[in-house]
C-alpha cells in the first residue's frame, strides 16, 4: 500500500511538471498613445520600426484588434481584467476599477505564474491589480526627458525562477506627449507625408516629426526587450504580443470614437506555435487578451468570468473569424466638459453615437493649457488660426469640435473615416444593424448613456456603486 501512495505520488508529481513545462511565459510590450496606421506594420508612410517589423514577421499580425476607450487608464483596465469599462469601473481616464476587481496578477498566479509589470501602471486601485513590480522603465509617461531604461531588472524576472512561468508586462511611455525622445532631425519635417486627418501646418509638421522619433525610440526599446528574452534563453517557450495602445495625441486619434482612437496593433509571436509571418483580419479586442492568455496557460474559463473570449484558434491558424462586433465608449470627464460617445464596428463598418451632440467637443490636453501660458499641443492653435483661409483645415477643426449625432463609415476604403455616411439611402441596412447592436450592447452594459458622463456617476462608481442604469 505503502509503495502504491508512494508510486502515485511521484506519478502526479511528474504530471505536475508536465503540466508546468508546457505553459508558456508571456511577455506584453506596451507602447503608449501611438496611432496604429502610424506604424509601417499598417501602412504608415513615415516611421521606421524595424524591431516591430522583425517581430510581426516571426509571428501573426491582427488587422483588426481593437480596446474600448481610447484612453490609458480605461484601455488598460479592460486589458488586464478582460471586462469592458462598466464591467470593471473603470470607464473615465484617471478614475479606477471596483475594489473588488481581480485581474491579470491573481488568475495568472493561481496558475502558477509570477506576474510583474514594469514601466507605466496607470491602473487602481492597487489590491485589484498585484503586480510584482519591476523596475528599469520609467513610470511617468508626461516625465521630460524619459529617465533612461535599464534591462536588469527585467532580465532578473524572466529568469529567476525556471519551475514557474512568467508573465511580464513591460508598459512604455513613449510615444506618449512629451515628444522629447528619439532623434527627430531623421524625420525633416518637410519630408512628411501627413495622414489625412492631420491638418498640414508648420507647427504640425514640427510636432508630427518629434512623434515619429518617439516611435522609433520606443521601436529601439522593443528590440533591446525582445534580444533580452533571447539571451535568457526563454524564447521558445514564450508568447509575445505587441500593442500599440490607443491613438496619439492628435486631433481625432487619442479621446475619440474613431477607428485611428480605438484601433490598435496587435502582434502575436510563439515560435513553433504560431504561424510566422501571417496576418488575420480577426476581430479581437483588448477584453479577449486575458482569457486567451488563461486558455493559453491550461487554465479553466468560467462562465460569464469575462467579458472578452479567447482566440487561441485564431492564433494557430485554425479560424480565420472571432468576434463579429468590437464596441467603444467615450465619456469626457475629467478630460473636458461631458462629451459622451458611444460606438460599434464589425471590422467594415463604425457607426458612432454623439450622445449630446449640441455640444462642443474639447479636451483641455489637446486643446488648452496648464495656465501658465503654454500650451500643451501648440500646433492646435495652428490649426484654428489657419482655419480662416485654409477650407480644408476648417473643416478638419469642424470635424473634431462638431459632430452630429450619429456617423457611419465605411472603414475598409475610409480608414480615417472622413466621409459620414450616415442617412445614405445604399448604407441604411447596415446603418439600422449596427445601430441595433449599439443599442444591445449599451443596455447589457447598463450604460445609460449621457447620464454616465457626469461628476454624480463619477462619484458612485468610486464608492463601488452602480446607481446608473440603462434606459
Amino acid at each position: 500500500m505503502r509503495q502504491t501512495i508512494v508510486t502515485l505520488m511521484v506519478w502526479l508529481g511528474l504530471c505536475s511538471m508536465v503540466i508546468a513545462a508546457e505553459q508558456p511565459n508571456f511577455l506584453i510590450i506596451m507602447a503608449d498613445d501611438c496611432t496604429y496606421n502610424d506604424l509601417p506594420l499598417y501602412g504608415g508612410e513615415n516611421a521606421r520600426t524595424p524591431n516591430i517589423d522583425r517581430l510581426a514577421s516571426q509571428g501573426l499580425t491582427f488587422n483588426r484588434a481593437y480596446l474600448s476607450e481610447a484612453m490609458c487608464q480605461p484601455c488598460r483596465a479592460e486589458l488586464y481584467t478582460g471586462k469592458y469599462p462598466l464591467s470593471n469601473g473603470c470607464a473615465w481616464n484617471h478614475s479606477a476599477s471596483l475594489d473588488s476587481m481581480t485581474g491579470m496578477p491573481q488568475h495568472l498566479s493561481a496558475l502558477g505564474y509570477r506576474v510583474g509589470l514594469a514601466g507605466k501602471v496607470h491602473v487602481k486601485p492597487a489590491a485589484a491589480f498585484p503586480f510584482e513590480q519591476v523596475q528599469g522603465f520609467d513610470s511617468n509617461c508626461v516625465r521630460n526627458p524619459t529617465q533612461p531604461h535599464v534591462l536588469t531588472d527585467v532580465q532578473e524576472f524572466i529568469s529567476r525562477d525556471q519551475r514557474h512561468p512568467f508573465c511580464l508586462v513591460v508598459a512604455l511611455v513613449e510615444p506618449h506627449v512629451p515628444w522629447v525622445m528619439g532623434d527627430a532631425s531623421a524625420y525633416p519635417p518637410a519630408n512628411l507625408k501627413l495622414p489625412p486627418n492631420i491638418a498640414d501646418t508648420a507647427r504640425t509638421r514640427q510636432d508630427f516629426s518629434r512623434y515619429l522619433a518617439e516611435i522609433t525610440y520606443m521601436d529601439g526599446q522593443v528590440g533591446e526587450l525582445l534580444e533580452t528574452l533571447e539571451q535568457s534563453g526563454n524564447a521558445e517557450d514564450t508568447v509575445v504580443l505587441f500593442s500599440s495602445e490607443q491613438g496619439a495625441q492628435f486631433p481625432g486619434c487619442k479621446w475619440t470614437n474613431w477607428d485611428t482612437g480605438l484601433h490598435t496593433a496587435l502582434v502575436a509571436r510563439w515560435p513553433g506555435k504560431i504561424p510566422a509571418g501571417k496576418r488575420t483580419d480577426a476581430l479581437v479586442q483588448y477584453a479577449d487578451v486575458l482569457p486567451t492568455l488563461v486558455n493559453l496557460a491550461g487554465g479553466e474559463i468560467k462562465k460569464r468570468q469575462y467579458d472578452g473570449r479567447e482566440f487561441s484558434s485564431v492564433l494557430f491558424a485554425q479560424s480565420e473569424q472571432h468576434r463579429q462586433y468590437v464596441y467603444g465608449m467615450h465619456n469626457n470627464i475629467p478630460e473636458g466638459p461631458s462629451y459622451p460617445i458611444r460606438t460599434v464596428s464589425n471590422g467594415e463598418y463604425r457607426y458612432i453615437e454623439n450622445l449630446l451632440p449640441d455640444e462642443i467637443y474639447i479636451e483641455k490636453h489637446l486643446m488648452g493649457s496648464r495656465g501658465n501660458g503654454e500650451l500643451n499641443n501648440p500646433y492646435w492653435a495652428t490649426w484654428v488660426w489657419s482655419s480662416m483661409d485654409k477650407p480644408e483645415i476648417y473643416k478638419l477643426v469642424r470635424r473634431y469640435t462638431r459632430r452630429p449625432a450619429q456617423q457611419l463609415y465605411h472603414t475598409a476604403t475610409d480608414p480615417y473615416e472622413l466621409t459620414n455616411l450616415v442617412n445614405v439611402t445604399q448604407s441604411l441596412k447596415i446603418q439600422r444593424q449596427l445601430q441595433n447592436e449599439l443599442h444591445s450592447w449599451m443596455k447589457s452594459q447598463n450604460d445609460p448613456g449621457a447620464k454616465l458622463d457626469t461628476q454624480e456617476a463619477i462619484r458612485a462608481a468610486r464608492q463601488g456603486q452602480h446607481l446608473y442604469k440603462a434606459d
